[in-house]
């Protein structure tokens, strides 16, 4: 059984990891709510008789509107709400686990009332972390830190937000540790060949089976199958600019950015003087409306307002630059194409990946005042210019792809984490 929370950053890769294990010949019972498995890509021909699809509805809570069953249809302060609908799928998932009886559980940080269930119907549990390896040892690290005293305080390791009650009942960080602690197998979307320090810190932390899965590279697939309309209208003005002019902006379905922050990202784009292509989700903005302050004179940029092909456009040939909050999937999709990254970190982990980039070489971070953490349009362009302009960039970018975009090697950390649940599935009981 696949469990993923609510939230389409994490549905995408556990629905690829799922195709992966259904394509060594495993049954995979993946598990959502109605709607988001009807917006889910077509279940591959060859493995549609191996992937069940099981709807479970979303009981209704106050204040989350009518169809809201994923973070990307509501503002984020309603996501506790989503969290709280989410906690009432506990009995009719259990009631589906007694009869559906699997040897195995793949689930999310977010049901901390499943390990109990599970425990009693002799049913083994893998915790899959959709988020980097160097990002989640140092949450956990951070916690650890702050639970032996050590710290008075959680500064500015985790935000207040995840360590607070909300009005789900339990904090982000009360479910990670519940369900990190039961699961037999942790496995993060990670390889050694990137993370190689940030996987050791993860085997050490715990006393029990770490087991990367690879970086679960998407195949193009994922946006083949849906809104070729859209397609057809974004690849004409793609294929009307020149190679490598294009910067391609988009901050993922979670990131709401202030009227502030939405004028100097805007304006930077302006200033650095690049055609633009900005995906721009309806809660990416607040009151500022984009086409009255966006550079859509002179037909220099295209604003992009409902779902867009991430991976085709990161791979079309006019796209020079990726301009990203840096989660990990906008990240992985980036580099296995060989796109460099202009680096505009908002929250946790999102810092420590464009740190551990920066590093690579592969793209610039936007440069923040010490004083307040704030960006300017400035800091914006000269960062754009760097990425777009210095070839050297492009050329680790592509360096790196070698690794992200290396199916074979991917290949190898799947087969290692579906042989070890075969040898250690569960012994069945009468």
């Amino acid at each position: 059984v696949v469990f993923p929370w609510l939230a389409f950053g994490h549905i995408g890769p556990f629905f690829e990891l799922a195709k992966l294990i259904a394509q060594k010949g495993h049954k995979i019972y993946f598990i959502s709510t109605p709607r988001n498995i009807h917006r889910l890509p077509k279940v591959p021909e060859n493995l549609q008789p191996l992937v069940d699809l099981i709807e479970l509805p979303l009981p209704r809570v106050d204040k989350l509107p009518e169809n809201a069953e994923a973070t990307m249809d509501i503002p984020h302060h309603l996501i506790p709400y989503l969290k709280l609908a989410f906690d009432g799928l506990q009995q009719p998932f259990a009631k589906f686990l007694e009869r559906c009886k699997p040897d195995w559980i793949i689930y999310d940080f977010a049901p901390y009332w499943l390990p109990p269930i599970s425990s009693k119907l002799g049913i083994s549990c893998i915790s899959f972390s959709i988020f980097s390896a160097s990002g989640m040892t140092y949450f956990l690290e951070s916690i650890r830190r702050t639970t032996s005293g050590s710290e008075s305080s959680w500064g500015k390791d985790i935000p207040e937000e995840h360590n607070e009650s909300n009005e789900s009942g339990v904090s982000d960080v009360f479910r990670v540790l519940k369900t990190y602690d039961a699961a037999q197998v942790i496995a993060p979307r990670s390889c050694m060949e990137i993370e190689g320090e940030a996987l050791k810190v993860y085997k050490s932390m715990y006393s029990k089976p770490v087991i990367p899965v690879g970086l679960l590279p998407p195949s193009l697939q994922f946006s083949e199958d849906r809104n070729d309309e859209n397609w057809d209208t974004i690849l004409k003005w793609l294929d009307k600019q020149e190679e490598g002019s294009v910067m391609y902006v988009a901050f993922g379905s979670e990131v709401t950015l202030s009227d502030e922050e939405f004028t100097e990202i805007s304006m930077g784009i302006e200033i650095s003087g690049f055609p633009f292509f900005w995906v721009l989700k309806r809660q990416n903005t607040s009151k500022v409306e984009l086409q009255d302050l966006v550079v859509n004179n002179s037909g220099k940029g295209l604003v992009w307002r409902t779902w867009a092909p991430q991976m085709r456009i990161l791979a079309h040939k006019s796209v020079g630059g990726f301009l990203t909050h840096c989660g990990w999937s906008s990240v992985i999709e980036s580099l296995q194409v060989g796109c460099p990254l202009v680096m505009l970190p908002f929250q946790s982990e999102q810092f420590i990946i464009a740190r551990l980039m920066e590093e690579k070489k592969v793209g610039v971070k936007v440069e923040r005042s010490e004083h307040d953490g704030k960006f300017s349009r400035e800091s914006l362009a000269n960062a754009l210019r760097s990425v777009m302009l210095e070839k050297t960039y492009r050329s680790e970018a592509e360096e790196m792809s070698k690794i992200f975009g290396d199916k074979e090697l991917h290949q190898k950390y799947i087969d290692k984490f579906v042989e070890y649940m075969e040898i250690h599935r569960p012994v069945l009981k009468d």
